[in-house]
């Protein structure tokens, strides 16, 4: 192994151990997948292994057979048992190199479309056969994106929190200070990629005015001033809160201004594939 150190790699030294955590932890780890994403690029331009592939606007063509995230990682192959046993090659070598062993109890091998015998193709692992819609990093795969039920995991969230601060006794600064520093930021890993709907946008808002203005279950206060004008700015009258609408439009504007400055990024090749405008 050799380190890149300002752009210049090191002499090539050899690991004797390992560190479950710490600050350093995670990037000997990044190095280790670099290694096992280097290996399944060389095992795919072999032809041994093929995922999917997805045809640009351009009509090139950009093959996805690997996903790699921390230490979330998404393989993907054809309906056959001759690939399945070269992956399972390759996550051998892998393991036999780098001395990590991979938690089958917690892999899954999930079919899209019509897949015949996959508890044969799950026997090869030794994993368990999932199905979609799932999870990756947190968001969901393969869900109506507009549907209420892929935002009740944010909805839960704000209860939880609640449940705890509900039993304090807290000033209305104190409530404020709250949902702008936990209330509000919890739906914007979401809100960064998916519109959230109108009916769960009213849900979320109406917990935070309630928390406001120290609503309970048995006793409801009165709303003194409207939400949106809650939302405006200090200078404008307004406590500075977050409208979740407006909010949720400034984080997917961010993706208009990255498509055009990231021409050559993974990402931008796959949405290519939907179209886009001459220019960019």
């Amino acid at each position: 192994m050799a380190v890149l150190v300002n752009g210049t790699p090191t002499d090539f030294f050899s690991t004797f151990r390992g560190l479950r955590q710490g600050p350093l932890s995670p990037y000997l780890f990044v190095l280790t997948m670099e290694a096992f994403s280097s290996l399944i690029s060389r095992v795919e331009e072999k032809g041994f292994i093929k995922g999917f592939k997805v045809m640009e606007r351009r009509g090139e063509r950009v093959s996805v057979s690997h996903l790699l995230f921390a230490d979330d990682t998404f393989l993907f192959c054809e309906d056959n048992m001759d690939q399945l046993d070269f992956w399972k090659w390759v996550v051998y070598c892998f393991e036999v190199v780098s001395s990590l062993k991979i938690n089958m109890q917690k892999s899954e091998i999930i079919p899209v479309g019509d897949v015949e015998d996959m508890d044969r193709a799950a026997a090869v692992f030794g994993c368990k056969v999932g199905n979609l819609p799932t999870t990756y990093l947190g968001l969901p795969l393969r869900a109506p994106h507009n549907s209420c039920r892929v935002w009740d995991v944010v909805e839960e969230r704000f209860k939880r929190n609640l449940a705890t601060w509900k039993k304090q006794y807290l000033s209305k600064g104190g409530r404020l200070t709250l949902i702008k520093s936990t209330l509000s930021n919890l739906p914007i890993y979401f809100m960064s990629l998916f519109v959230i709907p109108r009916k769960m946008r009213l849900r979320l808002e109406k917990i935070q005015m309630e928390f406001l203005w120290g609503d309970l279950e048995e006793r409801r206060k009165i709303h003194l001033v409207r939400w949106t004008v809650i939302c405006k700015d200090k200078r404008y009258g307004g406590l500075g809160l977050r409208h979740l609408k407006d909010f949720n439009h400034a984080l997917l504007r961010k993706w208009l201004w990255r498509f055009p400055l990231e021409s050559e990024s993974f990402w931008r090749k796959v949405i290519g594939k939907f179209g886009e405008e001459e220019g960019g």
